[in-house]
């Protein structure tokens, strides 16, 4: 009976494995070379694509420990949401992950992390990082393309990639339909540029000792003073990977894809 239990769970992992890769694999890779810069990212295109039809836009942004120069890491988390083979039939999309190198990050964030959770500040007058500001041509260059559906472009990401998302918002507050942030933080004054432009999910863990759950929760009440509405789910069982229990969530892409806007141009 323990052999019989022993070769069963060996099974599921190779299964559970093979599917996770066979999901990686349909991550075209690709890079974006600028000002002598090079973004490294994976892209997924909708079953049957044509450059004939339109199609939303997912960008999503990764977490710290995913950072390098694989051009794979950054597909551990998300990446099969988007792939599963229903998802693709009921949400045909292109979905772009982006790959921060190690020593850069998404947003520009004075980081203390003598302290546990880490403390956190953002000032609306910085410049982007390098990244970021390769992540913004790359998705400017994927907005001129005929077959890209301006109305439905959307970000999300979680830890530094929710840090990321929130500072993205506010560098291009008229670009995204809706956004998700995972476990991030911000500047809530930054809000102002775009809670009542873009449709919001904020999730967050109640235990999280590396981001405080109060950052989400200060991004939350400053999207609700410049008018926004968002949606915030606060796991009270999570701690830092409150990204599994966000990702898990059935209404999440069936919220996600129902959000467009109307088009503007940036500031």
């Amino acid at each position: 009976m323990k052999k019989y239990c022993y070769t069963l769970l060996l099974l599921l992992c190779f299964s559970n494995s093979f599917f996770s890769q066979k999901h990686t694999d349909l991550y075209d890779s690709k890079s974006l070379v600028y000002k002598n810069d090079t973004l490294q990212y994976r892209i997924l295109l909708p079953e049957n694509f044509t450059e004939d039809k339109q199609y939303p836009l997912v960008l999503v942004l990764h977490g710290a420990g995913e950072r390098g120069n694989n051009n794979s890491s950054q597909l551990v988390h998300g990446s099969n949401l988007f792939a599963s083979d229903e998802n693709r039939e009921q949400f045909p999309a292109i979905v772009i992950f982006p790959q921060c190198p190690k020593g850069d990050y998404w947003a520009n964030a004075t980081i203390d992390r003598s302290t546990k959770p880490i403390k956190l500040k953002f000032s609306l007058e910085s410049k982007p990082t390098k990244s970021l500001e390769l992540v913004m041509n790359l998705l400017q260059t994927y907005l001129q393309k005929p077959f890209v559906k301006k109305e439905q472009i959307y970000v999300g990401g979680l830890s530094m990639g929710g840090l990321g998302t929130f500072e993205i918002l506010y560098r291009q507050p008229n670009t995204f339909a809706a956004a998700f942030a995972i476990c991030g933080a911000g500047n809530p004054e930054g809000a102002k540029e775009y809670a009542k432009n873009t449709n919001l999910w904020v999730f967050h863990g109640a235990n999280d000792d590396v981001i405080n759950p109060q950052e989400s929760i200060n991004m939350v009440s400053g999207i609700l003073k410049y008018g926004g509405k968002p949606n915030f789910s606060l796991y009270a069982n999570d701690n830092h990977n409150s990204w599994d229990s966000a990702f898990a969530e059935p209404a999440l892409l069936p919220w996600l894809f129902s959000k467009s806007k109307r088009i503007k141009n940036d500031k």
